[in-house]
């Protein structure tokens, strides 16, 4: 890979829910750009997006770990700062997708959906802001959803944690601003990873198609869009931008 003209070269990265969709395809666009990139998975398929990375000739490891769990972040923070000895960006991709309302959600879905997509950001950026302080800064970038700005029917859980996330992201900009932290937020709209592949695997392909047409630009975006938005975030080209929510959504909150 050239060293000339690499966006994120010399930082270090983790990016959480790296093992597939927007964060595999973070992950593979950081190291193009210089970034040593730490891959964070619950599942294993994080090792073979390290693998990938590393095979040309990239820097990366991966480091298995539930976002939602205290020691296991704390772990994972450690053993970055073992292996690289600083942080410099942080992307709180990890989440998960839950059905049901109020009423049929069970209290056990929602608390787990919750602890991922929520509490998981919290505690990344709990045990990194530190860290992020000794280097003299950094960057954070939350993947929320649209669904964190206008809603979703029969989505009560994961729409409250993307909502959440984005006030966090506020909060988080606020307070850290003095340390040279910028932090973010970004909000795709429908996109082609294997979690939405899951969810339309249950619908009609008549409902599938009536979903992309609902999309001004008809059609769901490529992971690769979303990372690209995200690269953007995390380097210096965003570089007056804090407590910011970017909208990638193919013009699906502009009806």
């Amino acid at each position: 890979m050239s060293a000339s003209g690499l966006r994120l070269r010399g930082k270090v990265a983790i990016i959480t829910g790296a093992g597939s969709g927007i964060g595999r395809a973070t992950a593979l666009l950081f190291a193009e750009e210089g970034a040593k990139v730490v891959i964070c998975d619950i599942a294993e398929s994080g090792a073979e997006v390290c693998k990938e990375i590393t095979e040309k000739g990239g820097e990366a490891i991966f480091i298995r770990a539930d976002v939602s769990k205290v020691e296991d972040v704390a772990y994972l923070i450690k053993k970055t700062i073992e292996g690289y000895g600083r942080l410099d960006v942080l992307i709180n991709n990890a989440g998960i997708p839950s059905r049901g309302t109020v009423l049929d959600i069970a209290v056990a879905e929602w608390d787990r959906v919750l602890d991922v997509n929520l509490k998981g950001a919290f505690l990344c950026s709990k045990y990194a802001i530190p860290e992020m302080i000794k280097g003299g800064g950094g960057v954070i970038v939350n993947v929320a959803s649209v669904l964190g700005l206008v809603g979703g029917k029969g989505e009560v859980a994961y729409c409250t944690s993307k909502g959440g996330l984005i006030a966090l992201t506020k909060a988080l900009a606020l307070d850290f601003a003095e340390y040279k932290i910028r932090v973010n937020c970004i909000c795709p709209g429908s996109v082609e990873t294997p979690m939405r592949q899951r969810i339309m695997a249950q619908k009609t392909p008549e409902e599938r198609r009536a979903v992309e047409l609902k999309i001004p630009i008809k059609r769901v975006a490529k992971p690769e869009e979303i990372a690209r938005a995200i690269l953007f975030l995390a380097s210096e080209e965003s570089s007056y931008m804090t407590g910011s929510v970017l909208v990638v959504d193919g013009g699906w909150t502009a009806r």
